[in-house]
């Protein structure tokens, strides 16, 4: 092939270049590199499989498949080529496919330890959870140092009930590569949860809002072993969780956390606590709105929804970057069996660009659109205060009714998030909760219609 001013480079290396594209996160000059050699190299294996990895990243899932099974079909052996496809196909929802694809994988290159992974990832989606986690031992039996697969374990383990051993593995979080900026650049120990003076813990509110409301409720007990700790966490945080009794001081950037002689990560408490189905903690409510912020909510509130309705808060997308939006997040349109009762008012408390779709809302019951109002998590509390239940996916926003209170549905994909278990309708760690769960991989049909039945 031809380069830049007639140099000749070889198809290995502008592969190679399309991949670091990829990897660097380059999606529109890899595609454009790929779509190039694609067309002077249509039926070549690799140039058809790379550029399907490429499609995908684009969101063309149908070219993606189209083009990387045609390069399975022209070289079925080589295992790094199923090993792909089955998360192509796990993305899809084809988890049928998904598993084939896994266990030919795992057949042609039985000590690839990323195909063993994938392999876990797949039965987690198919809540297979035995043969998950026997899939993530063996990955890490090939490479006992692959956080991935320590993580993928946690998450089979806590998905199955068995904290105790789950939280162990859990610790592996911060191995991976999404994960570094996240703890303080220290020579400081990871907290034992021994007895520290005062305000010489630094609590780390670490992953998502959602995982700093849940474990929030930890912090009285560090604090009364570490008495004042000080909480680094997002500046979006600290409205509600300097609510918290038992905290120090709460700093947002790691150059005013002060001197501490250790540090924990606001998610390692569980562990820290021996925390059981049994017995987590739940000193509901332990986030409450502003009394004058829930007055002015209810009197716009009140002005804006017709009396004599049942008002109904909703949430149905969440931040497009979480690692699992695809799965939790639905369209506005499927909550139709909900926009059908005509005793009914819909109060948005969406954010973010997915309120743009209440412009397409023609249901029977009023719509009252607040996502454009709210500011911040205060006015969220406090709307919630003023509405008889919430209909969410599986968002901060859950979190935050849960903390408070709140009457709450919460739908959730077939395969959830760890911390909402299996096999039940109520949540340990919320009891205003009720969870209502897909009965197919990827198929809301039916979950919209058993909350507005029970409403």
């Amino acid at each position: 092939m031809s380069g830049t001013a007639g140099v000749k480079v070889t198809l290995g290396e502008v592969l190679n270049e399309i991949s670091a594209y990829e990897r660097d996160g380059k999606l529109e000059d890899a595609e454009a590199l790929a779509e190039r050699v694609l067309r002077a190299a249509p039926e070549h294996p690799h140039v058809l499989h790379l550029s399907g990895i490429v499609a995908y990243r684009r969101g063309k899932v149908p070219l993606a498949i189209e083009r990387m099974e045609k390069s399975l079909e022209l070289s079925p052996t080589v295992a790094v080529y199923p090993r792909n496809m089955c998360e192509i196909y796990r993305g899809a929802g084809r988890l049928d496919d998904a598993l084939r694809m896994a266990l030919r994988a795992v057949e042609l290159a039985p000590e690839d330890k990323s195909a063993h992974f994938n392999h876990a990832l797949i039965r987690y989606e198919r809540r297979e959870l035995d043969d998950a986690l026997a899939a993530a031992d063996r990955a890490i039996e090939l490479d006992p140092d692959f956080p991935e697969a320590h993580f993928e374990r946690a998450e089979v383990l806590l998905l199955g009930g068995r904290l105790t051993e789950g939280w162990d593995s859990y610790e592996w979080r911060f191995k991976l590569k999404q994960a570094e900026g996240m703890l303080p650049k220290t020579d400081k120990p990871q907290w034992d949860g021994g007895a520290l003076p005062d305000g010489k813990l630094l609590i780390v509110a670490d992953q998502g809002f959602g995982d700093c409301i849940q474990f929030g409720r930890y912090i009285p007990w560090a604090a009364d072993r570490a008495p004042k700790p000080v909480l680094a966490c997002s500046g979006d945080l600290v409205p509600i969780m300097r609510q918290i009794p038992g905290l120090g001081r709460i700093v947002t950037r790691w150059e005013t956390t002060g001197d501490f002689d250790a540090y924990i990560p606001l998610s390692g408490l569980p562990r820290l606590a021996g925390t059981t189905i049994d017995n987590i903690p739940t000193p509901i409510p332990y986030l409450h709105p502003d009394p004058a912020k829930i007055t002015a909510w209810k009197q716009r509130i009140d002005a804006l929804t017709p009396t004599g309705k049942k008002r109904i808060g909703l949430v149905w997308a969440g931040r497009p970057t979480h690692k699992n939006d695809r799965k939790r997040t639905v369209r506005l349109e499927q909550f139709a069996p909900l926009f059908a009762r005509p005793d009914l008012a819909i109060v948005t408390v969406q954010k973010g660009d997915q309120i743009a779709q209440v412009g397409n809302y023609f249901g029977t019951a009023p719509l009252i659109n607040l996502g454009p109002s709210i500011n911040d998590f205060t006015d969220t509390l406090a709307i919630l205060q003023s509405l008889d239940h919430l209909v969410t996916i599986d968002t901060s926003v859950a979190h935050l009714a849960g903390a408070s209170g709140v009457p709450t549905a919460i739908i959730l994909p077939y395969a959830p998030d760890w911390r909402w278990l299996l096999n039940r309708d109520d949540s340990p760690w919320y009891p205003s909760l009720r969870l209502y769960r897909q009965q197919r991989p990827y198929d809301w049909s039916g979950v919209i219609e058993r909350i507005a039945a029970a409403l």
